[in-house]
């Protein structure tokens, strides 16, 4: 028993510390140089009108991304957007919002062949499928958008005509260290959000105000891990393999009622999640109420749990010994869905791995254990009445 929470305890000590990775990735270039690149000479590789534009405002905006642009008095907005790059995919969006429904990207990147490609894309929801290419309601001009690599940095053009003059907008950034596939987006690495002024140039970073849900949706994620992806695990444990121990009975009910909590914050936290992001994830969603589900019928049962001198006790044992088993499967495979659908980062993956991968190994040990106790156990003979 000692072994088995000791372990436990590790792993989620393990992954507590990966969840609190830094995984903003290498584009970490601090605002002195990000202003030094303003005084790149853009006539020199990019052509008209990109490259040779007069009183063009230069703004660093969010780690060494460089917001440069102008505007006529036709409305007619000339944006070149510009950051450190190596590999992956750089992307600018705007939104009506601040959030990611709803908004159109230009996203550009430069394929190992060294061919530049920018698109424009459409965000009907947060997983890549739902990213969609060649679509979206950005008023392109045109002049054609173009992706140059200059050095280490990479340079985004594009050229907008709007009715009226554009002012506050609420602007997406977005990066990726993996190429797209097929024109299909990978999960980006980071992004930010900001409201950009376009008559004086300045910026607000509203990725933590209120429309920002990073905070919500990583609560939701660590109260579905420790719900159901420990405690719930633990509890199952001790019934199976450690009833030698006397308080087995009392672990088990304890951490399965804590898991449940645990766990049903989560679905009501993301059911609120759902409600402000407007977001349909449905097998992400479907599974979770499932789980849910699953879970309320085993606290059922635990009320209407036979007597142990009950003719449907075995079928009892069964029913529950399964029902939860299916429940813990699931939600292992749902916690893997979401943390994909959200996009999170390496330390999430790596923690959540770590803990699944010690809870198995864990089983794997004592279910081995258990098999060969029985097979050490001596078979009783049969026993025959004697006539006396």
């Amino acid at each position: 028993m000692a072994m088995v929470s000791r372990l436990l305890v590790m792993s989620l000590f393990i992954m507590l510390i990966s969840l609190g990775r830094d995984d903003k990735g290498v584009v970490m270039a601090v605002d002195e140089d990000a202003k030094a690149l303003c005084s790149v000479n853009l006539a020199q590789f990019l052509p008209p009108p990109y490259g040779g534009l007069e009183n063009m405002v230069c703004q660093p905006v969010w780690n060494s991304f460089l917001l440069r642009y102008s505007q006529t008095k036709d409305n007619v907005v000339t944006i070149v957007l510009s950051t450190v790059y190596t590999t992956g995919w750089v992307g600018m969006g705007f939104s009506r919002d601040g959030k990611m429904i709803n908004s159109s990207c230009m996203v550009g990147w430069v394929n190992p062949s060294g061919q530049g490609k920018i698109k424009q894309y459409y965000v009907e929801g947060l997983t890549p499928s739902k990213i969609k290419p060649e679509k979206g309601e950005l008023p392109l001009t045109t002049v054609p958008p173009l992706v140059y690599l200059q050095g280490a940095t990479i340079y985004l053009a594009f050229q907008l005509k709007y009715p009226n003059r554009l002012k506050n907008q609420p602007i997406l950034l977005a990066f990726a260290t993996k190429y797209p596939h097929h024109h299909h987006l990978t999960v980006h690495d980071d992004k930010t959000t900001i409201l950009f002024d376009f008559s004086s140039g300045n910026s607000i970073d509203i990725s933590s105000g209120p429309n920002d849900n990073t905070s919500s949706k990583k609560t939701h994620g660590v109260l579905g891990i420790l719900g159901w992806g420990l405690f719930s695990p633990f509890g199952a444990i001790f019934a199976r393999y450690l009833k030698s121990q006397k308080s087995w009975y009392y672990v088990h009910v304890s951490a399965q009622f804590i898991g449940f909590i645990l766990g049903l914050a989560g679905v009501v936290l993301g059911l609120q999640l759902h409600n402000k992001l407007q977001v349909h994830i449905p097998a992400h969603e479907g599974i979770g109420i499932l789980v849910l589900v699953l879970s309320i019928l085993q606290v059922l049962a635990f009320f209407l749990r036979p007597d142990r001198d009950s003719k449907y006790r075995k079928l009892w044992n069964l029913y529950h010994g399964w029902v939860g088993r299916i429940a813990l499967f699931i939600a292992a495979v749902n916690m893997v869905l979401g943390m994909d659908y959200a996009g999170a980062g390496e330390g999430w993956k790596i923690g959540y791995g770590f803990l699944l991968g010690s809870i198995m190994l864990v089983c794997i040990v004592l279910e081995t254990l258990l098999r060969l106790k029985k097979l050490d156990e001596p078979t009783r003979p049969p026993t025959y009445p004697m006539n006396l």
